[in-house]
C-alpha cells in the first residue's frame, strides 16, 4: 500500500474561495510552492483560520506527522534563528522531549 498523502494545495485552495475570499492574497505565495511542506500547511491553517485554542491545540498536536524533510526544516529553523529546544518546542507547538529526540536521530 502506498503512503499517499492530500492534496493540500487543493483543499486549502477550494476553503479560500468558498470561505475566506479576502484571505486569497496573504496566502497566494505559498499556494503557488510545487510543493507544500508541514511548515507551508501549519503557516497556511494558522493564516486562514488564526491561532487555535489551547484545548483544540491539545487534540490537534496527537494527529500530526513529520517528514523527514519536516523535521530537518524545523532543525534548520532552529539553528538560523539561535533558539534553544524549549523556544522551538513552542513556536511549533511540539513536545522538549520530540524535539531533543528528534536532534539526536538527525543531527548526530
Amino acid at each position: 500500500m502506498e503512503n499517499v498523502m492530500p492534496d493540500y494545495k487543493r483543499i486549502y485552495s477550494d476553503i479560500l474561495i468558498k470561505r475566506f475570499p479576502e484571505k486569497k492574497a496573504s496566502c497566494k505565495k505559498i499556494l503557488e510552492k510545487n510543493f507544500l511542506s508541514v511548515l507551508d500547511i501549519i503557516r497556511l491553517n494558522e493564516t486562514i483560520f488564526g491561532k487555535a485554542s489551547l484545548a483544540d491545540n491539545i487534540f490537534n498536536q496527537r494527529h500530526r506527522s513529520y517528514q523527514k524533510s519536516s523535521i530537518i526544516d524545523i532543525l534548520k529553523y532552529q539553528k538560523d534563528n539561535n533558539l534553544n529546544n524549549t523556544q522551538l518546542a513552542l513556536h511549533f507547538k511540539l513536545s522538549r522531549n520530540t524535539v531533543a529526540k528528534w536532534k539526536k536521530i538527525f543531527l548526530v
